[in-house]
């Protein structure tokens, strides 16, 4: 940002914001819309002038949910939104209002665990966010009032305050720089909490205040800023070069001054702090199913046992009999009202077939299982000291159910490590050392100007080597070069190998050593920043002679249209050569400017700094202006390597039957280049190409892409027309395999086709395409249309679960449009690992996370989910059947204490356990075998068939429970001396088997056990026992009934019933039992064949050929 001194003493204004020293505005001055302005240390401009002063947010930061008044209604609230919740909370309100078979505290109990756990959980979350908000408002600052520097807490700071920040200082909130310590008015700002970018930014003083670097200078100031109101945009609003951003942190500067503009929540880092978007689970989906589903027997249930009731009640003698005669309120009820008050009754008794506690146990796993993933020591990298770090444990079994990966190519594939490799100037190459290239050692001007434009067209910075850590350090020097993009700092090593060396920037200077290891300084006038859309970026530099030169460097694609033709074809065939060989390729321009020119190219960049409104547009087109007429010296060719097993990455990830495509911003040729060599294509891989070199540029391009469409899709869907995903999964290897390349231009044709019909229906051929196709490349894409394609996949049928990874800022969009967004902790920044739900630290990870975490982390889920559906059929399908038995009068089959810990205590603990950590096949094995991963694929543990199964077990043993137990009181005596069992002890057996069965039906699915395992499993039978020789071994005084008490007891004392308990629950295990001997049978059966098999394929090929054939 720039600031003028007007030649009208009455009023200045500066880029972005004005200084107005004199208190009157310019005469047509109006006052802009969506502005705000600051009045700088609180002084009135002028008595005589009006001024309102507005209301501005203080600077306290709230990134917390909750505060101790509204913890309470709001998250209470919060949590009853959920269905299952609010269902309970019915249930147990009809509890308490209407007259029911059991106590409101056999589901208030139960309700009130899972709401407590859950506020627990989220309140101490809150509170995490209410300690880093207070460490943050309550840290020290300086504020300079009356000439002095007062120290005040963060969160007072008001805007239009001044504020000292010294090195090593984190920004208090959004500063305009006024002065710094550095006599030029700079100072050096790192960013890696905002952007997670740690190279140093550059930022200048207002060029007015530059000189106020001591307390009484600048509080003399008096002065005003108009600005634009608050943007989230961290790149746009107010020019990033006089804006200090809160969150950034001051180095190699002693310190600075800066007024206050936007504080608190109104800061661009507070304004970028945003939940992403709730992502949902495909078992999310499948729990929502199968609870309707039981809703449904649920009110069943409860129909049937009302209807069943009115029936038996037809009878007079069974509606009143002697000993139970109605009262004159109950004959005098409606008789609809007490239908509909028995079916609430029904409701309530066979509510716990809904099973409210399994919410909470699926948090908890998430929660506690998302810690194996950051604990895994083979995720962890030893270069940058850190491990996989997961930031949503709510998609964990997604992990486990991925059919497309999207992955960037530079940081992700790649190392984003590069090195110089060679250079072409005006069509001759240059590679390695200078002896071996004719004409370097006597350079002429064309290759000196190369160079130059090498070492001074950069945003490179140098600093001692001992005041950076962490940086690469160059091995020959003490100094680091430091820049944003590694393709910069290797070009200028590239540069400092052919002896022209880059010596640093100081008060707008560059120096530079050349071959003759002479000083040749540069005033820096103008820097063109990169940006995405151009491709480029530009220097106005004056030489010591008073020349003016414009260097450009930037692909290819962004150069070419913008030199002279005749100038291209020599150095295209070099560009095109190394793009072939995998190089990363830039070209460099340059032109020589007139003083004319320059003071013409000056005022309007100032002016398009100056605009509050569309100042982005308005740099574009000066930009657009400025770079044009050049002429083209050369370019340059860089290497990024692939990272170490990505190749092998990938392959896993096609043998496991997913999809992986490409986006990237490179050329189509280095990124075909690297698919190859990462394996993603295979040389019998039929490519089918859409770019704008297929297509054409002619007015006729949307024909001739309807063309390539509908042969492209005769050839690739002509082998079968069955299209159905899971099908093709398993196709691949039958069939010819294909590969799509597709670039940003003509994807901008699919995506957005000219309102003629005939183009109408190009995403849908184009879609259809793709999913024949095994691997796909999209180069050339911005960041809009990586997300735009992920979008595009996971709308399609089937809803296939999308997985994107990528490292760089420009891969967030497509990071949170994905089902799941993986960040990788690269080189380009920490914003993808920071906006993505998991981060790992190199490409090669991706394989551990998916093929073992992944697939554990679903079967153990799918596993908990219909376990927990199935154990409590198993528990509430005796109650239905006992109601046959007395008279439908809603008689409880278990004692309330029994319906409350059945969830809670005695059968929690193992399920939990188990989903934590189950391990049915090896994780070495799981990695080393991707095919085991499509046997989980397309969410095949929660299908019906298997959701059918688990109800069919559950009824089963429900049925075994009951009647094995009824049949057993067939006999009149259970006891030696006479003594009959009563229906509590009747509960108290069906209880027991069926604690005892569910518990050991969880044994034996166990594969891996551990200490935990069994401590759980036996401890929680052993609770049962021990809890219900307690529950039945006192008097309670709480109690009204003591229906209970001694019945445990006194229940184990007869031989008949532990013989019955045993048999039982042989029984309804034996089927499980049965289905695991045969499985075992039928695979030793398998590997008997394979290798036989083997064996015999080993005897062919000894066997010696028969000469006569």
């Amino acid at each position: 940002m720039s600031f003028k001194v007007p030649s009208n003493p009455d009023c200045s204004l500066g880029a972005d914001f004005s200084l107005s020293w004199l208190p009157r505005q310019c005469a047509g001055e109006e006052k802009r819309v969506g502005t705000r302005t600051v009045v700088v240390g609180h002084r009135p401009v002028s008595e005589t002038d009006a001024y309102v002063a507005q209301k501005f947010c203080d600077n306290r930061i709230v990134s917390s949910k909750y505060t101790l008044w509204n913890f309470l209604p709001k998250n209470l609230f919060e949590q009853f939104r959920r269905i299952a919740n609010f269902y309970f909370l019915i249930i147990f309100l009809v509890q308490v209002i209407v007259d029911t078979p059991t106590s409101p505290v056999t589901s208030g109990l139960p309700l009130f665990f899972v709401i407590t756990v859950t506020a627990i959980k989220q309140g101490y979350e809150d509170w995490l966010r209410h300690r880093a908000d207070n460490e943050v408002n309550k840290s020290n600052v300086f504020i300079v009032e009356n000439a002095k520097q007062v120290q005040k807490e963060s969160e007072k700071i008001k805007v239009g305050d001044i504020v000292e920040v010294k090195a090593d200082e984190t920004f208090p909130c959004d500063l305009i720089f006024l002065a710094s310590s550095s006599v030029d008015g700079t100072c050096y700002v790192t960013t890696a909490s905002l952007d997670g970018e740690s190279n140093f930014k550059t930022h200048y003083a207002v060029r007015d205040t530059t000189v106020l670097c001591t307390d009484e200078a600048i509080d003399a100031l008096t002065a005003t800023i108009e600005c634009e109101q608050p943007q989230p945009d961290l790149y746009k609003s107010l020019g990033p070069e006089n804006l200090l951003l809160k969150g950034a942190t001051l180095k190699n500067t002693k310190k600075i001054y800066g007024v206050a503009v936007y504080t608190g929540m109104e800061t661009k880092m507070a304004l970028n702090y945003q939940g992403k978007s709730q992502k949902r689970s495909a078992v999310e989906k499948s729990i929502n199913a199968f609870l309707i589903v039981y809703l449904c027997i649920l009110l069943s249930k409860a129909t049937v046992c009302t209807t069943l009731k009115y029936v038996w009640q037809s009878n007079p003698f069974n509606d009143e009999p002697w000993y139970n005669e109605k009262t004159k309120k109950e004959r005098e009820t409606f008789k609809v009202l007490r239908m509909f008050t028995d079916f609430l009754s029904f409701m309530v008794l066979f509510n716990f077939i809904i099973p409210v506690s399994m919410y909470v146990t699926v948090e908890m796993q998430k929660f506690l299982g998302s810690f194996f993933i950051s604990w895994d020591k083979e995720m962890y990298d030893e270069e940058i000291k850190e491990g996989a770090l997961v930031n949503t444990s709510d998609l964990n079994e997604e992990l486990g159910q991925v059919e497309y990966v999207f992955t960037d190519k530079t940081g992700t594939l790649t190392e984003n490590s590069m090195e110089f490799i060679e250079c072409c100037i005006d069509g001759h190459k240059y590679k390695d050392c200078i002896s071996e290239v004719d004409g370097f050692s006597q350079t002429d001007g064309r290759e000196e100007l190369f160079l130059r434009a090498l070492c001074l067209c950069h945003t490179v910075q140098i600093k001692e080597a001992d005041q950076v850590d962490g940086l690469i350090g160059h091995p020959e020097h003490r100094y680091t070069y430091i820049s944003s993009s590694p393709d910069e700092i290797a070009l200028v090593k590239g540069a400092e190998k052919y002896g022209f060396t880059f010596l640093g920037l100081e008060n707008n200077f560059m120096k530079i050593r050349n071959q003759k290891n002479e000083m040749e300084t540069y005033q820096l006038l103008h820097v063109l920043n990169f940006d995405p859309v151009r491709r480029r970026m530009s220097v106005i530099v004056r030489t010591t002679t008073g020349k003016l030169l414009l260097f450009c460097k930037g692909a290819d694609s962004s150069i070419f249209p913008r030199v002279q033709q005749e100038e291209i074809q020599q150095t295209k065939v070099h560009v095109d050569r190394n793009a072939m060989d995998g190089y990363r390729t830039l070209c460099v321009a340059f032109k020589e400017l007139t003083q004319k020119e320059y003071d013409k190219i000056d005022r309007q960049l100032n002016e398009a700094k100056m605009a509050l409104q569309d100042r982005e547009e308005k740099m574009a087109k000066v930009f657009e202006d400025t770079e044009a007429d050049m002429h083209l010296i050369g370019a340059t060719a860089v290497e990024d390597r692939l990272q170490e097993q990505s190749a092998e990455t990938i392959e896993a990830l096609h043998a496991a039957g997913m999809k992986v495509w490409v986006l990237t911003g490179d050329k189509m040729e280095t990124a075909k280049s690297t698919c190859y060599a990462c394996r993603l294509f295979q040389t019998s891989t039929e490519l089918l190409e859409l770019t704008a070199k297929t297509v054409g540029e002619s007015e006729r391009k949307e024909d001739r892409l309807h063309e390539l469409l509908m042969e492209y899709h005769k050839n690739s869907l002509c082998e079968g027309r069955v299209l159905n995903p899971s099908f093709l999964r398993l196709s691949w290897t039958l069939s010819q395999e294909y590969g799509l390349i597709i670039d940003g231009s003509t994807l901008s044709l699919i995506l957005n086709p000219s309102q003629d019909s005939s183009s109408s229906n190009y995403k849908n051929i184009f879609l259809q395409i793709c999913l024949k196709c095994t691997a796909v490349l999209c180069c050339r894409m911005a960041p809009l249309q990586k997300a735009q394609i992920v979008r595009m996949v996971k709308n399609t049928k089937g809803s296939p679960i999308t997985l994107s990874i990528g490292d760089g800022a420009n891969d967030v969009s497509m990071i949170l449009e994905a089902h799941v967004g993986i960040g990788i902790k690269g080189k380009e920044g920490r914003q993808a690992s920071r906006n993505s739900d998991y981060a790992v630290p190199k490409f090669k990870h991706l394989r551990k996370l998916l093929l073992a975490h992944g697939h554990l982390y679903y079967v153990r889920i799918a596993h908990l989910v219909q376990y927990f559906f199935y154990k409590n059929l198993c528990f509430i399908l005796p109650q239905f059947l006992y109601q046959f038995f007395c008279g439908f009068s809603q008689q409880p089959l278990y004692d309330a204490a029994y319906l409350t810990m059945y969830n809670i205590c005695f059968t929690s603990l193992p399920i939990l356990a188990y989903s934590l950590l189950e391990q049915h096949i090896n994780i070495d094995t799981l990695t080393a075998d991707p095919q085991l991963y499509m046997k989980v694929s397309d969410n095949a543990m929660l299908q019906w068939k298997p959701f059918l199964y688990w109800t069919f077990l559950g009824a089963f043993e429900g049925l075994v429970f009951f009647f094995g137990v009824y049949f057993l009181f067939q006999n009149s005596s259970l006891e030696d001396n006479g003594k009959v069992f009563g229906n509590w002890t009747f509960g108290t057996i069906v209880f027991t088997v069926l604690v005892f069965t569910v518990t050991l039906k969880l044994a034996l699915d166990t594969r891996f056990w551990t200490w935990m395992n069994h401590f759980v499993i036996w401890g929680s039978l052993a609770f049962y026992v021990f809890f219900s020789f307690f529950w039945g071994g006192v008097i309670w005084p709480f109690l009204k009934q003591q229906r209970m008490y001694f019945v445990f007891a006194h229940m184990l004392t007869s031989v008949s019933t532990w013989l019955a308990i045993i048999l039982l629950i042989f029984i309804s295990l034996f089927p499980e039992i049965l289905l695991i001997v045969l499985k075992n049978i039928k695979e030793k059966i398998q590997v008997w064949h394979s290798i036989s098999e083997i064996k015999h394929v080993s005897a062919r090929q000894k066997k010696p050929n028969n000469p006569k054939c």
